[in-house]
């Protein structure tokens, strides 16, 4: 396990450390970013309302005192609006996560992602212009064929009847929103689209592809790859995420901008499932199912998404390291520790 106050660099104990929110915290990404934050000396409030957030995330954090856990929802403007005016910088992160999740709670979906956003960058504006780190998704540039996707293409959404469309477009209102109270009134906001990120603490029962596999290795069961498994994708692991966020935060120019936050070394599902067998040793066979066993007939798939991470180069030393096999184990290790079987190293 971390240790986030070992993690302080001498320069960092130096500053005057910040009060800091993170909506969602008690999640994959937040928890990770808390951690960090934490270990640069700040103070972090989390605000999550455990609806795919895990508080055995945090177990760790709750002995520091410059940490605290408000169990609740960006819905709740009475809970939410004290945490912050008592904030120096937002991060909001709060979200429905993963496609499986996503299809099926449609409303719960528009609801928290498009409302709560809304409350926050209100509130935001509303107690001193807070700073709002506003987390985005790659979702946003919905099925482009032209690849890498950069932040300032078009976007190509599917038709409304189709339900993974919906979550792409309450992340736009998001960003719209954001951005308009940023040109309008000089709300300091910066939008972060991540592209899959991976590592330990991700759960595969929402749709998310990486642990899922490990875990189905892990138990020797098939590795289930959705469609013909041609379509390809990039994963970073969360500790270059984590950075890349908070680098990125504390640049003024960043301010009223977009930046994709991803690795460009792209892998199809096919070679993952391999690559996630062998690295593991598992004897597990891969299987292929249509998607519409899993998600319904009106689904559709994005065959590569391939962010360009230029701009935020641009900004901040951005370098993602592109070797999956450590990922993985580290993950297998994750999931063989909560489970309480042995951890095995193939």
């Amino acid at each position: 396990m971390v240790n986030a106050r070992a993690n302080r660099t001498s320069s960092e104990r130096g500053h005057n450390p910040l009060k800091i929110l993170v909506t969602g915290g008690a999640g994959f990404i937040g928890s990770h970013l808390a951690e960090a934050l934490l270990g640069r000396g700040h103070h972090v409030v989390i605000l999550d309302n455990m609806s795919t957030g895990n508080p055995e995330n945090l177990e760790h954090l709750h002995e520091l005192s410059e940490f605290r856990l408000v169990e609740g929802s960006v819905l709740d403007q009475v809970l939410l609006e004290p945490l912050i005016e008592e904030a120096d910088i937002i991060y909001h992160l709060a979200a429905a996560v993963g496609v499986k999740l996503i299809l099926e709670r449609q409303v719960e979906t528009l609801e928290s992602n498009v409302q709560g956003c809304e409350n926050v960058i209100r509130l935001a504006h509303s107690t001193g212009n807070k700073k709002v780190i506003l987390a985005s998704s790659s979702e946003v540039y919905g099925k482009s064929p032209v690849v890498p996707w950069n932040e300032g293409d078009d976007l190509h959404l599917g038709p409304t009847s189709y339900g993974r469309w919906s979550y792409a477009c309450s992340k736009m209102m998001d960003e719209f929103l954001g951005l308009a109270y940023n040109k309008e009134k000089g709300l300091p906001v910066i939008v972060i689209r991540f592209f899959n990120t991976v590592g330990p603490r991700q759960k595969g029962q929402y749709g998310m592809v990486l642990p899922r596999f490990v875990s189905q290795a892990l138990a020797g069961d098939p590795i289930t790859v959705y469609g013909d498994g041609t379509q390809s994708r990039c994963f970073t692991h969360i500790d270059d995420v984590v950075r890349a966020i908070i680098d990125i935060s504390l640049v003024p120019e960043a301010e009223g901008q977009v930046f994709n936050v991803g690795n460009n070394s792209e892998i199809d599902i096919n070679h993952l499932a391999k690559l996630v067998k062998n690295t593991l040793g598992s004897s597990s066979p891969i299987s292929h199912v249509p998607y519409d066993q899993v998600y319904g007939v009106d689904f559709e798939d994005i065959a590569r998404r391939i962010p360009d991470i230029s701009k935020i180069q641009d900004y901040i030393d951005f370098r993602p390291k592109t070797d999956l096999r450590p990922v993985i184990m580290k993950i297998a290790s994750d999931q063989q520790e909560k489970s309480g079987r042995p951890i095995q190293n193939p």
